[in-house]
C-alpha cells in the first residue's frame, strides 16, 4: 500500500505532540506499507518539503500555509491514501483527495472551535484555518481521533460528519526512548546546570506557551506548593508576545514568593527533557483542552506519578488513583482548580511511597496500552476500510 503521510512538522522540526505523533507512526507503518512524507520547513533527505509561496511573504500566516498546502496536495499523487494531520495539512489532503479520487484520512490532534484563544495569534486567520478545518474533517473518508474524548469533540463540533466515520486510535509512546535512569554517559546533565537538587521533591512541566495549556493555572497553584517542592518549567514557543511578557511576569512573581523555580525557556533535546521528567517526583499537566497529551504518556513511561486535569482524552491516559492523580477543571473556578492542583502535587510529591508506586504502574501502563507497532496496525486497518469502497 502507498501512502502519501501530510505533516507540517516532521524532524529535525519537531514542536508539539502532533509532530511526534507522526515521526513515530511513520517508523512503525515503514514496515507494513510504502510511506511517503510531505512536510514543510526546512530540506532534507527522508521527505518531500513544500514551502510557501514567497510572494505571500507578507500575507496573514494562515494565508502562507494554505499556499504550502496547495503545492503539498500537487505532489500528493499516485497514491493509495492521503493521510493528513492537523489543519496545518488538512486541505492539502481534501485537495489531492479530490484531483486523484484517492480517500483520504485525517488524524484530528486538536480541533479549532476548541481553541478560541488562537484568535490572539493568526486574528482573521484563525476564521481561515476553521474554515478549512471544517472542510477537511466532513469530507474525510475516514477522521482518526485520538481518544475517545477526541471522538465526542469532533462529532460535537462537527455533527454533519457521519459517526461511522470517526475511528479511534490511540497516540502512542517508545518506551525505549522515554524511561526512568539518569543522563546517558555521553549527554549534558541538564538538572546539575540548572542547579536543581535531586534530594528534594520535584514537579515538572513541559509544553507550549498557550493558553491550551494551563500554564498559568500552574503558576498560581504553585504558590501554594510546598516550600521544599522545586518547579522545572520547561516552557517556551508562546503564542503571542503578549502571553510571553505574561508568563514571565508570573514566573518573577513566583520566584519572588516562593523560590525553588527553574524556568527553560529554550526547546530541550530528548534526553535531556527525559534527564527531568525521570528525576521528577511527579509531572504536572494543567491543560484546560487536551485531546490526549502524548507528554503525559513521555512522563509515565519515564516511571513518572502525573497530576493532571480531567479534560480531554488525558483520563484515558491517567487513571485516578492508579498512576496519578486527576483534577477536575472548570472555567468558571478557575481559582478552587488552582487550589485542587496545588494539593493533588502536594499530596503525590510528599509522599515518596504513593509517587513511586503511581509512576511503577504508569510505566507498565504506557508499555501495555500505547505501544507504537499495535498503533501503527490499526491505522492500517483505517487504510484498509476507506480503500474498500
Amino acid at each position: 500500500m502507498r501512502v502519501a503521510m501530510l505533516t507540517r512538522e516532521y524532524p529535525p522540526e519537531v514542536y508539539g505532540g502532533a509532530g511526534v505523533h507522526v515521526t513515530q507512526l511513520v517508523d512503525r507503518l515503514g514496515v507494513l506499507c510504502d510511506v511517503t512524507v510531505h512536510c514543510m520547513g526546512v530540506p532534507r533527505t527522508d521527505a518531500v518539503v513544500h514551502q510557501p509561496d514567497p510572494m505571500l511573504y507578507a500575507a496573514n500566516a494562515a494565508m502562507q500555509m494554505m499556499s504550502a498546502q496547495l503545492r503539498m496536495a500537487d505532489a500528493a499523487g499516485h497514491v493509495d491514501v492521503v493521510h493528513s494531520h492537523t489543519w496545518y495539512t488538512g486541505l492539502a489532503g481534501h485537495l489531492a483527495a479530490t484531483l486523484y479520487g484517492i480517500p483520504h484520512v485525517l488524524t484530528a490532534h486538536s480541533l479549532e472551535p476548541r481553541r478560541p484563544w488562537k484568535a490572539e495569534q493568526l486574528g482573521g486567520g484563525y476564521r481561515l484555518s476553521s474554515w478549512s478545518e471544517r472542510n477537511a474533517v466532513e469530507h474525510a473518508d475516514a477522521v482518526i481521533a485520538v481518544s475517545e474524548g477526541m471522538r465526542h469533540d469532533v462529532l460535537d463540533a462537527y455533527p454533519a460528519l457521519d459517526p461511522g466515520r470517526v475511528h479511534v486510535v490511540h497516540n502512542g509512546i517508545d518506551a525505549t526512548l522515554w524511561h526512568p535512569g539518569p543522563a546517558e554517559a555521553d549527554a549534558r546533565p541538564v538538572l546539575a546546570e540548572l542547579g536543581v537538587r535531586t534530594d528534594l521533591p520535584i514537579a515538572a512541566f513541559v509544553g507550549r506557551i498557550t493558553r491550551q495549556k494551563g500554564v498559568g493555572h500552574l503558576l498560581a497553584a504553585a504558590r501554594d506548593f510546598d516550600p521544599d517542592i522545586q518547579l522545572v518549567l520547561c516552557a517556551g514557543a508562546p503564542d503571542t508576545r503578549e502571553l510571553e511578557v505574561e508568563t514571565a511576569a508570573a514566573v518573577d512573581e513566583l520566584r519572588q514568593r516562593r523560590g525553588n523555580v527553574f524556568w527553560v525557556r529554550e526547546m530541550l533535546p530528548i534526553e535531556q527533557i527525559r534527564q527531568i521528567l525521570a528525576a521528577a517526583t511527579v509531572f504536572v499537566c494543567p491543560s484546560v483542552y487536551e485531546p490526549l497529551g502524548i507528554v503525559n504518556l513521555e512522563a509515565m513511561a519515564c516511571a513518572t506519578a502525573v497530576v493532571a486535569s480531567d479534560v480531554g482524552g488525558i483520563p484515558e491516559v491517567v487513571g485516578d488513583g492508579r498512576n496519578g492523580r486527576l483534577v477536575h477543571y472548570d472555567p468558571a473556578t478557575a481559582a478552587d482548580y488552582e487550589r485542587a492542583l496545588a494539593d493533588a502535587v502536594n499530596e503525590v510529591a510528599g509522599n515518596p511511597v504513593l509517587a513511586a508506586e503511581f509512576g511503577a504502574a504508569g510505566r507498565a501502563r504506557a508499555i501495555a496500552e500505547f505501544d507504537w507497532a499495535a498503533i501503527a496496525a490499526r491505522t492500517v486497518d483505517v487504510y484498509d476500510q476507506v480503500r474498500k469502497f
